[in-house]
Order: C-alpha cells, then sequence, then structure tokens
C-alpha cells in the first residue's frame, strides 16, 4: 500500500510527503545495516510514499547522516524525487566530537555553515531540501544566525530553512530578520503529548499558514510499552475508535488523531521496520470525527475536556 500525498509546508515553499520518514534511529540495532540494507530501505520508504527523510547532525552520534548516505549512493532513485531533511545546533557530548565538553548550543555562521558542509558531505548530495535549527540557542544572535541560513538559500546549499523545538516567540524573532518566511516549526506532539493544543504553537502555526512538523508521534514508543496510566487510558481509547471505524492498527489512528488538526501536522514516522511503515501509512486513509477526536483527547488529559 503506498500514498503519493503531499502538502505544501508554506503557501509558496517547500512540500514534503503527507508523512516523513524519521531517520534518528536508523544505527539503534545491534546489527548495524550495511548499505545496501540501507537502501533497501530508502527504496521501500519511497514505494511507501514516504519521499521524505528527516535528519539531524547529531543523530546516532553523529553517525547516521553518513550511514545514510552509504545506502543513498547505492538506492537507484534520483535524488530529485525524494527531499532531504536535516538540523543543526546541538552540540552534543559525544566520542565524535571530543571538543564539546558537555552539551550546548551553537547557531552561530560558523557552526551553521560548517554543520550544512558536513551534512552535504555525509549525505552525498549538493543540497538540502530543508534546513531546521535544532533547539532554541539562548545565545542565539538573530541577525548573524538569518544572515548565514539566508546566505545558505543564496548559494543553494539549502531550499528551505525552518526551526525546530523554537517557542511561537523564538519563533517570530529569527523570522523577523529573515527576507523569506521560515518553512515550518517541527515540535513534539502525540496523544500523550498534548500541549501543543494549548501553548499556542498551533495557533502560531495557523496564524502564519506554516505547517509544523511532529516529532514522536506515537510518544517515543511509550504508547505500546507503558502499561498503566494515561497510555493504557489513550490505548483504550484508540481501540474504541478504531473499532467503530474499522481500522486495524492502533498506530495509524493515533497519528490520524493528529493529522485531524487544521494546522496541517506532518508526522515524522520513527520506525525502521517496513512492516510497521505500511501500517502507519494507513493513518492517511483515517479521518476521525470530532466526538472521537474529542474521546482520545480526553482519555490523555484524564478528565473531561473544560
Amino acid at each position: 500500500m503506498s500514498h503519493d500525498s503531499r502538502i505544501a509546508l508554506t503557501r509558496d515553499g517547500l512540500s514534503l510527503s503527507r508523512l516523513v520518514f524519521g531517520a534518528s534511529r536508523l544505527l539503534d540495532s545491534a546489527a548495524r545495516p550495511d548499505a545496501d540494507q540501507v537502501a533497501r530501505l530508502i527504496g521501500t520508504a519511497v514505494d511507501l510514499g514516504l519521499t521524505s527523510f528527516d535528519h539531524a547532525d547529531i543523530y546516532g552520534h553523529y553517525e547516521v547522516e553518513a550511514a545514510f548516505g552509504a545506502g543513498l549512493a547505492r538506492w537507484k532513485g534520483k535524488r530529485d524525487s525524494i527531499e532531504l531533511i536535516s538540523k543543526c545546533d546541538i552540540m552534543k557530548k559525544s566520542p565524535n566530537r571530543p571538543d564539546n565538553r558537555l552539551k550546548h548550543y551553537d547557531t552561530s555562521a560558523t557552526h551553521i555553515a560548517a554543520s550544512v558542509d558536513r551534512s552535504l558531505a555525509n549525505l552525498g548530495t549538493d543540497y538540502l531540501d530543508l534546513l531546521l535549527l535544532h533547539r532554541p540557542d539562548p545565545l542565539m544572535d538573530a541577525d548573524e544566525t538569518a544572515t548565514a541560513l539566508a546566505g545558505l538559500v543564496k548559494a543553494g546549499k539549502v531550499r528551505a530553512v525552518g526551526v525546530s523545538n523554537f517557542t511561537p516567540s523564538q519563533l517570530d524573532l529569527l523570522a523577523s530578520r529573515m527576507p523569506f518566511a521560515l518553512a515550518t516549526n517541527q515540535i513534539e506532539m502525540s496523544v500523550l503529548k498534548t500541549s501543543a493544543l494549548t501553548d499556542g504553537s498551533l495557533d502560531h502555526a495557523q496564524r502564519l499558514a506554516y505547517a509544523p512538523m511532529i516529532w514522536s508521534p506515537l510518544g517515543g514508543g511509550s504508547l505500546f510499552t507503558v502499561k498503566e496510566g494515561r497510555e493504557a487510558r489513550v490505548r483504550a481509547a484508540l481501540a474504541e475508535v478504531a473499532a467503530e471505524i474499522g481500522a486495524g492498527d492502533l498506530a495509524a489512528v493515533a497519528i490520524a488523531w493528529l493529522l485531524r488538526h487544521p494546522a496541517r501536522l506532518v508526522p515524522v514516522l520513527g520506525s525502521m521496520k517496513p512492516e510497521r511503515l505500511a501500517a502507519m501509512i494507513r493513518a492517511l486513509d483515517i479521518v476521525l470525527d470530532r466526538q472521537q477526536w474529542f474521546a482520545v483527547l480526553e482519555a490523555s488529559e484524564g478528565r473531561p475536556v473544560a
């Protein structure tokens, strides 16, 4: 089963596949995939309609991008048929970054430019379709950062830029210095993490007409591993909705719950298993009615909606 639906992040901007393949866990298993296995995974994702691939320089202790790039080099498809996304500015303590004595953030022009060049080399590509600042940096100089981001677009190294985990006011600050609109804000949201409904993030997205990307759309897997409390309540609510609509996969219903929101959320799927990806994209065929949507929210909050 595949889908070719797409979504424009802004009115006149970059479009992505309606669901995005998240590469953060590519190297998490004990048996790390080789280049041929990664190439097959890329091919499977594209065949399912997942043409957009979400990365960050830090994933897998700074090793995921290169592993993905090795697979991409063996994949038989065309570069312009997919979208490559990456993020920078988290400086993670890692054996692969011995100069990082502690975790911190860096949105300086020098670091952004160097990080993009490394991502391009690791991925084996001439350009990123989308670059995101991974986390807010309390030392961000908005003028310097905006100039660096705009310069990367002008140089053709990046097609579009955005942010991740920014508050509305933090996004507004950077946007006020940019010569073009920021493409998105990638935020955490799921049936277990609903704060974006009330903290202004989704209101902001609708007001400025950008589609927020969503990381951890299944609560980092805890939706299916934690046996009690909020997770158990939400699973029961999802199961009731699934029975009503004839859906066979609770994860698909949980993702459909996100897709129901008018802010045009773009979930990033974290599974490396083709069968799970195939099951989750069935969310694109599910439309929850209002009472089904609110029943899941009520289960998540543990109380009737105010």
